[in-house]
């Protein structure tokens, strides 16, 4: 009976180890921000480039820091960091269905620091005349890292009871 019970404990804890890798994983396939211009062409800023669907155009990040920079605003150095916290969030994720060992205050705090990060994006990108800004990102990073911190802590407590 106590095996039975331990085995499908793991089995459900693996289940919510790769549930939160997926959430950490689509966050890096969504807009982080979205620039509105006066013209009406948006652009998309992506942990991975910036996309303008009015164009076509796609600017991926190394692109963006390894060929266009002469004169980039301050701000903007922003991005990049986030993107570094936004994988260790996602490498975090990953160790827990890969070795069954992940701190979720380590994938939540990478999560809440990328957020962070998206907002002195959107900040920056917004002071500039005839355009604004949304941290779509920041909304949505927070929500994530919200979610699987409160998450986990109500599996601990599951866990320590005594079903």
């Amino acid at each position: 009976m106590t095996t039975d019970s331990a085995a499908r404990s793991t089995s459900r804890s693996s289940a919510h180890r790769r549930r939160r890798l997926l959430l950490v994983f689509v966050l890096g396939l969504v807009p982080w921000s979205v620039q509105t211009f006066a013209t009406g062409s948006p652009a998309l800023l992506f942990p991975w480039g910036l996309a303008s669907p009015a164009t076509g155009s796609v600017t991926t990040i190394t692109d963006f820091f390894l060929r266009f920079t002469m004169g980039l605003p301050d701000y903007i150095l922003a991005w990049p960091v986030g993107v570094a916290c936004y994988v260790v969030a996602l490498a975090s994720a990953l160790s827990g269905v890969l070795f069954g060992r992940e701190d979720v205050r380590l994938t939540a705090a990478g999560l809440i620091l990328a957020g962070v990060t998206q907002l002195e994006v959107a900040r920056g990108f917004s002071v500039q005349p005839g355009r604004t800004a949304w941290p779509v990102g920041t909304v949505l990073l927070w929500a994530v890292a919200g979610f699987l911190y409160w998450s986990r802590a109500g599996e601990r407590d599951a866990g320590g009871s005594s079903r």
